[in-house]
């Protein structure tokens, strides 16, 4: 039975240290590694497992196509997403069932299924959410419904087609943010597509300096996971980059891949996952487990130390965005740097050589 087991501050030290905190950031770290100088249309091996999650995700989609939104006054949060999300609760048992046949997962799943999509009652969606599915796909592999050959496949194929349901539902529905830092945060709602997509651009010739630029968002978005969501932002929002996704154009001036991909896992370990209103709410079971085995000493994974100077409440602060990433410490000022406008060169097709 999935139970809840984070509850304090206290509790986050704990939970750094558990056999769930490792896996996960196993899981994740080892999608990055496999993903690296990829590009999303590359050919990767994929298990009936990864088949059966595709699968599990074109059902919760024909979900959104029979429910359309109601109309309504107010700009978000339309109602007909809890009657989606009843539908969904209505055919879990049977969902996971099929992603496990015979293994009786429910009990574990459950709870990450329903989560995975956005909250019923608030009517939002938020990077808790897609922590919640990444748990789902972690304790799948760590059921041996995924295989350790699927890394790339869970990136390129499984969360590719979660990340279109969501933004679907988002925009169908018109979900608000769930505890959005509004400009100053990554993203209103993701945050892995961008770990994964800088990643994938380790190698590319692209540089991070082009990541405000409209037509290369355009030209990439296909290919890197990490210009589809740029393409998305500018499909969604108005105005000056700068503006309006001032933390991306912050990481912008940081000058390889390399050092945004190892960045942004120490973002999002700061900001998700030892952020107590985020994982609170997270559950726990025997496979996703809080407690070390008995007899077992916890090891914290190596160089992994805990992020200093997390931030309690109210927006990032600079110095957990360039600073993190570049390793510089933030601008001195506390003021978001601004960068002047960029004239890069065209950047080369996928596969080319790096000049």
């Amino acid at each position: 039975m999935a139970q809840r087991r984070i509850f304090t501050a206290a509790d986050l030290s704990v939970w750094r240290v558990s056999p769930a905190y490792n896996s996960l950031l196993g899981f994740i770290t080892k999608i990055a590694a496999a993903v690296q100088g990829r590009i999303l249309s590359d050919p990767c091996s994929e298990s009936p497992g990864i088949k059966s999650v595709v699968a599990l995700l074109e059902r919760v989609d024909k979900i959104t196509t029979d429910t359309p939104p109601v109309q309504q006054p107010s700009r978000f949060g339309n109602p007909a997403f809890r009657t989606w999300h009843s539908r969904l609760t209505e055919m879990a048992d049977e969902l996971i069932e099929q992603l496990a046949p015979g293994q009786r997962l429910q009990s574990e799943l459950r709870a990450y299924l329903l989560d995975s999509f956005g909250n019923a009652t608030r009517i939002d969606y938020g990077s808790g959410h897609e922590l919640a599915f990444v748990v789902l796909l972690d304790s799948l592999m760590l059921r041996g419904v995924l295989l350790p050959t699927d890394f790339a496949a869970v990136c390129f194929t499984v969360f590719t087609r979660y990340l279109t349901l969501v933004r679907r539902v988002q925009q169908t529905y018109r979900l608000e943010p769930a505890g959005s830092h509004g400009v100053w945060g990554l993203d209103d709602f993701q945050f892995l597509p961008f770990y994964w997509g800088a990643s994938q651009l380790i190698g590319s010739g692209i540089k991070p300096a082009q990541l405000a630029d409209k037509a290369t968002a355009l030209r990439y978005g296909d290919d890197y996971m990490f210009f589809g969501c740029i393409q998305f932002i500018f499909a969604m929002k108005t105005g000056p980059f700068h503006e309006h996704s001032r933390v991306l154009y912050d990481i912008s001036a940081v000058p390889e891949w390399s050092k945004v991909c190892s960045g942004l896992l120490k973002m999002y370990e700061a900001e998700v996952l030892m952020k107590l209103p985020i994982v609170q709410h997270l559950p726990f079971t025997s496979t996703f487990s809080f407690d070390a085995a008995p007899g077992t000493v916890p090891v914290v994974l190596p160089d992994r130390p805990l992020p200093a100077g997390l931030p309690i409440a109210g927006a990032i602060a600079p110095q957990t965005t360039i600073g993190r990433i570049s390793g510089t410490g933030g601008p001195a000022s506390g003021s978001l740097r601004r960068l002047p406008p960029r004239t890069e060169a065209p950047a080369p097709a996928p596969g080319a050589p790096a000049p």
